[in-house]
């Protein structure tokens, strides 16, 4: 495994000359070095994205983005819904494990049957976190390849570091937002909570985002209230939006 691709990318500087194309095409040579034939490094999309916003780089099977969308796998993907439950890198297996009792066990069963035919026989998902909580995410996949824990931990740190340079090269005001120091104390759950209500979405409908029940969004939202000193949603929103936590 060409590991040491992803290490001499680490190690060097950043020193803003690199535009967009110069760090995609060093990202797919990395990718195809350790061994993957696929990869997708996106933004996290609001409820308004369309693709071109929010993929950054990448390339997936033939086929594939089409019978994905088609066949709505994009509510049950298990792999997608574990987001919410990571900090760090992890194989698709896990959330496969985790999901084993889900109502929606079937579909996602159907869903890895169709993405092996598209040659996806296994893969690695990274998020990226900012100060305001879950802002991107690096996937690969393939063939089926063994990192080891040490390898898991750089590739967390390429999807960082590959993400937050290629947003800056792409889009130097989405970068600064959301990488702008938060004046107000919140933790990862409350900032993402208070970037979809920005967005205007239900309880329910960012619990079904997050993998959180609207019980608990409505618990975060709470705790969000008290610390801004918001009368009501809307007053959240309004104090956010000045504060610079929401653009």
């Amino acid at each position: 495994m060409g590991i040491d691709a992803v290490l001499q990318f680490l190690e060097n500087e950043s020193n803003g000359a690199e535009d967009a194309a110069a760090l995609r095409a060093r990202l797919n040579e990395i990718i195809e070095t350790l061994g993957f034939d696929f990869f997708t490094l996106i933004r996290q999309p609001g409820p308004e994205s369309d693709a071109d916003d929010v993929v950054l780089a990448g390339q997936w099977p033939k086929g594939w983005p089409e019978l994905y969308v088609k066949r709505k796998y994009a509510v049950i993907d298990p792999i997608v819904r574990y987001l919410g439950h990571s900090q760090r890198g992890y194989r698709w297996r896990e959330p496969l494990q985790a999901f084993q009792d889900d109502p929606h066990r079937k579909r996602m069963e159907r869903m890895m049957v169709d993405a092996r035919r598209h040659g996806l026989e296994d893969g690695y998902v990274f998020p990226i976190h900012g100060r305001r909580g879950l802002v991107g995410v690096l996937t690969v996949a393939g063939r089926e390849i063994d990192l080891t824990p040490a390898q898991m931990a750089m590739m967390d740190a390429l999807a960082k570091k590959v993400f937050w340079e290629l947003l800056e090269a792409l889009d130097p005001s989405a970068h600064e937002r959301i990488s702008r120091p938060v004046g107000v104390q919140m933790t990862r759950r409350e900032m993402e909570t208070l970037e979809y209500l920005g967005y205007g979405m239900t309880s329910n409908e960012m619990g079904a985002t997050l993998g959180l029940s609207a019980h608990t969004v409505d618990w975060y939202m709470n705790g969000i209230q008290e610390k801004l000193h918001a009368k009501n949603r809307h007053h959240v929103v309004a104090i956010a939006f000045r504060l610079g936590l929401i653009a």
